[in-house]
């Protein structure tokens, strides 16, 4: 079993940052691929980015590209999601999942992934 806690959502104005956070627990976190999902209000979840349990390779959806980046820190069983010029079309919940998997394995289909946390609200004003 692996725990994940989200957190860092809030309220921001358009074109600011937000980093947030999703710490791991459990399961040998170092073992699982990861991803970030957000959910808006009567849409339904859509793929962000996600990342191997190595790190050394990362996938984004298209639209989020060059404003979203994942990163991961290994010792500290964290997963980061850092944006930037936030807009009001970003608010969200946003969700971290984990898979279990082999080295270099990376997914953006969230069928995939076993293990998903809280969530964490992201708000972006105009």
């Amino acid at each position: 079993q692996v725990q994940l806690v989200e957190s860092g959502g809030g309220t921001v104005q358009a074109g600011g940052s937000l980093r947030l956070s999703c710490v791991a627990s459990g399961r040998t976190f170092s073992s699982h691929a990861m991803g970030w999902f957000r959910q808006a209000p009567g849409k339904e979840r859509e793929f962000v980015a996600a990342i191997t349990w190595l790190g050394e390779s990362t996938d984004y959806a298209d639209s989020l590209k060059g404003r979203f980046t994942i990163s991961r820190d290994v010792g500290k069983n964290t997963v980061y999601l850092q944006m930037n010029s936030l807009k009001p079309a970003d608010t969200a919940v946003y969700y971290c999942a984990a898979v279990y998997s082999r080295s270099g394995y990376i997914t953006a289909d969230s069928h995939e992934y076993d293990y998903w946390g809280q969530g964490t609200q992201v708000t972006v004003s105009s």
